[in-house]
C-alpha cells in the first residue's frame, strides 16, 4: 500500500474551536516514552488518509519542520449532531517493535447457501485481534463466501488467510460467518368446523340470545295465541 503522510500544523490556531472553525480537525499526538502534541490537520485530507488507511494501516505525521512521525490512528470523536469529525487521537509507533492492533475482516463473493436456499448471511466477527511489526500490518483481511455452500458451512478465524508475519490473537474455532436457515412461519390451521359455523353467520354477541323465527319456542307471541288452554268462566 502506499505511503499515507498527513500534513499538519502545530501552534497556529489558539484552541480547538479556532481550528475547527478554519475546516482542521485537532490532533493529539501520544505514545510511550514521548511529550504529547497538539496538531491539527485539514478536514478533507484526515477524511480521505482515514479512508484509504482506517485503524489498521501506518500512517505518517508530517510537521511544519518535515519531521515525519509514524503514527495508528486511535480514536475519532464525531459530533453527534452532524456525523462530523472533531478530534483524532493518533498514538506514536516504534517500526522496531511489534504492536497489537485489530484488523477489519471484510466479506467478498456471494454465497450459495443465501443465493439457492434463501438462508440469511451472519457476520458475527468484523475485526481480528492480531500482533505484528508495523510495516506487516495489513488494511484488511477479505473472507471468500462463497465457501457457504450449506446452513453447516461455517467460516472460523483458523480458516482466515493471513500472511505468515501477522500472528493472530484471536482463537482458531470463533466463529466468522454462516448462513442460517430462514425462518417459516407456519399459518395456524382453522379446523373445518369452525370454517362451517363461519360460513352460516355471525356468531350472537355475548348476552344476547340467538334470533328465533316466529311460533318458534322462544319467539313473541301472535295476537290472539296463548301458550295453553283459554280459561272458561
Amino acid at each position: 500500500m502506499e505511503k499515507i503522510t498527513l500534513d499538519v500544523t502545530e501552534g497556529v490556531y489558539a484552541n480547538a474551536k479556532e481550528a475547527r472553525k478554519a475546516g482542521r480537525i485537532p490532533m493529539v499526538y501520544y505514545g510511550k516514552g514521548i511529550d504529547n502534541h497538539g496538531f491539527s490537520i485539514d478536514y478533507q485530507d484526515f477524511r480521505r488518509a482515514y479512508g484509504k488507511g482506517g485503524r489498521s494501516t501506518i500512517m505518517y505525521v508530517k510537521n511544519e519542520k518535515d519531521e515525519e512521525f509514524p503514527i495508528l490512528v486511535q480514536d475519532i470523536q464525531y459530533d453527534p449532531m452532524t456525523d462530523h469529525m472533531i478530534h483524532v487521537d493518533v498514538m506514536a509507533v516504534d517500526l522496531n517493535k511489534p504492536i497489537r492492533t485489530q484488523i477489519p475482516i471484510v466479506l467478498t463473493g456471494a454465497a450459495p447457501a443465501v443465493k439457492e436456499e434463501g438462508g440469511i448471511l451472519v457476520q458475527s466477527k468484523d475485526k481480528v485481534e492480531v500482533e505484528c511489526l508495523p510495516n506487516d500490518l495489513i488494511h484488511q483481511i477479505e473472507v471468500d463466501i462463497s465457501l457457504l455452500v450449506d446452513f453447516h458451512t461455517s467460516i472460523t478465524v483458523g480458516d482466515l488467510q493471513i500472511p505468515d508475519a501477522i500472528k493472530v490473537l484471536d482463537a482458531g474455532d470463533i466463529n466468522v460467518a454462516k448462513v442460517s436457515a430462514p425462518r417459516v412461519i407456519e399459518e395456524e390451521e382453522v379446523p373445518k368446523e369452525e370454517v362451517a359455523e363461519g360460513e352460516e353467520g355471525e356468531a350472537p354477541a355475548e348476552g344476547e340470545e340467538e334470533a328465533k323465527p316466529e311460533g318458534e319456542e322462544g319467539g313473541g307471541k301472535k295476537e290472539g295465541e296463548g301458550g295453553g288452554e283459554e280459561k272458561k268462566e
